[in-house]
């Protein structure tokens, strides 16, 4: 199987993988109730389809890496997987921050963050991930693809994934295009998490919160990003942390 259909296959199940891990991270650690993490309204996290088709590429190069002792060469290749995958998240914050005006997640209360975007605790998180990743499924991938290669009936499924997918990416984008020209008008970085937990308030007042149509509180969008102004930003809410965040994060994003 050649190199496209293998990072498109992987891509698939990344994405979907990654999703059940933090709606169960958000459920019993963070939020502490079901969560549909990401911008996009399926099952599916492009940023961790994209993070294990980096790991499998990484992986597929540890031969390259000059160290004898077989430890040390893998410590350094969790090393190197960990900082690829943050990078990875950065650019993806950045671009979100400074292209759409929102904030995909917040690491801001966590010790030694960049512009609340990456932080030393979830890049060790990451290298935990990445150790998880070579010894549990990296030895598996190549049978998976021998399988997919003979059981093409399969393919119909990733085909069927990715056209839900091209949908949804172009339903969400015209969705957070919304939001992103009320942020600039308003002057201000819309925190994806918090507008969400503004909506399922809003939501809950009328019936029971959608878990995949998180940004339909049953009245207009402009009216919900209006109290979500009034009550973050023009209240005073945060609003030194949140000025001073986003000022770190356009002194670190010029710095690149």
């Amino acid at each position: 199987m050649n190199l496209f259909l293998t990072l498109a296959f992987l891509f698939c199940i990344g994405s979907i993988l990654g999703w059940v891990l933090e709606v169960v991270f958000r459920r019993f650690f963070s939020a502490h109730h079901w969560v549909n993490p990401g911008f996009l309204i399926g099952p599916y996290l492009p940023l961790y389809g994209s993070s294990l088709c980096v790991l499998y590429l990484l992986a597929e190069l540890e031969p390259l890496i000059a160290v004898e002792q077989a430890w040390l060469r893998k410590l350094l290749l969790f090393l190197l997987m960990a900082v690829a995958i943050t990078l990875l998240e950065y650019v993806a914050g950045v671009i979100f921050i400074h292209g759409m005006k929102i904030k995909l997640w917040d690491y801001s209360d966590r010790w030694g963050n960049i512009g609340g975007i990456i932080c030393p605790l979830f890049s060790f998180f990451w290298m935990v991930l990445s150790a998880c990743y070579y010894f549990l499924i990296h030895p598996h991938i190549l049978s998976a693809l021998h399988w997919l290669s003979i059981n093409l009936a399969f393919s119909f499924v990733i085909g069927f994934f990715y056209g839900i997918f091209v949908l949804d990416v172009a339903y969400s984008t015209h969705l957070m295009v919304k939001i992103r020209s009320f942020a600039a008008e308003s002057g201000i970085v819309v925190l994806l998490e918090e507008l969400r937990e503004d909506v399922r308030g809003a939501f809950a007042k009328y019936r029971k919160p959608h878990f995949f149509f998180t940004m339909h509180p049953g009245i207009p969008l402009r009216d919900m990003l209006e109290k979500y102004r009034d009550v973050h930003y023009i209240s005073g809410k945060h609003l030194k942390n949140k000025i001073r965040q986003h000022k770190k994060t356009d002194s670190d994003s010029s710095d690149l």
